[in-house]
């Protein structure tokens, strides 16, 4: 989980092939029953990633105990024409009183990042992690506790939202990349899911629904 980003850089300098004039707006269809060209990054133990039926529809289900690892998709999106990505995603219970701006503490029932590669630059590479936070308070931002400022947590809901419940999310990824980083970029390379307790050994059960990009 520590390396998240950085191999996520790798994996897709050495791997992409992608198309710069074509956005495509899907990025998770797991309604389908399928979680094509999602590949698994294990660090510190492991995350179970299911495709699972809940509520008569088909989500991914995300189940960790003490362990780390995340799921990604390699996928350019031209954030000019499609700014805005939307998800819902729910989680069974929240991870107690833990630091979560701390390396100790680095844990989440439930992220979702967006990624700018830098290429072999590692350090150039630029992140946004949307969290589901156990005790930050919502809308604080902070950077990453290994990563540093070039990837930034955003607490989009904590302790005050309900647990087993589905809520619907919509951010827009040019405007908060111009936000955080002071620029305009246009491209992202990679969208991630992780649910990880491996800093604090916790357990913990979450849920993700479709994800895409929209013009508005």
């Amino acid at each position: 989980m520590k390396k998240f980003i950085l191999s996520l850089v790798l994996i897709l300098y050495s791997n992409m092939t992608l198309s710069e004039n074509i956005p495509i707006l899907k990025v998770g269809l797991f309604s389908s029953n399928n979680r094509v060209n999602w590949h698994e990054k294990v660090f510190s133990g492991h995350t179970d990633y299911q495709i699972v039926k809940l509520d008569n529809e088909h989500v991914l289900k995300a189940e960790s105990h003490s362990g780390a690892s995340g799921l990604f998709k390699e996928q350019r999106i031209d954030l000019h024409k499609t700014p805005y990505l939307n998800w819902r995603w729910r989680i069974e219970n929240h991870l107690g009183k833990i630091n979560e701006q701390d390396k100790s503490g680095d844990d989440y029932s439930a992220r979702v990042y967006v990624v700018v590669s830098g290429g072999w630059a590692f350090w150039k590479t630029k992140a946004i992690n949307y969290v589901w936070a156990s005790n930050t308070t919502k809308g604080t931002i902070w950077p990453n506790a290994y990563a540093g400022s070039n990837a930034m947590m955003v607490a989009l809901r904590s302790t005050d939202d309900k647990t087993d419940t589905w809520l619907q999310e919509k951010r827009n990824i040019l405007l908060d990349f111009k936000q955080q980083f002071g620029s305009d970029i246009q491209y992202i390379d990679a969208v991630a899911i992780m649910t990880d307790t491996d800093n604090a050994k916790g357990n913990a059960t979450s849920y993700y629904g479709d994800l895409f990009f929209s013009a508005n």
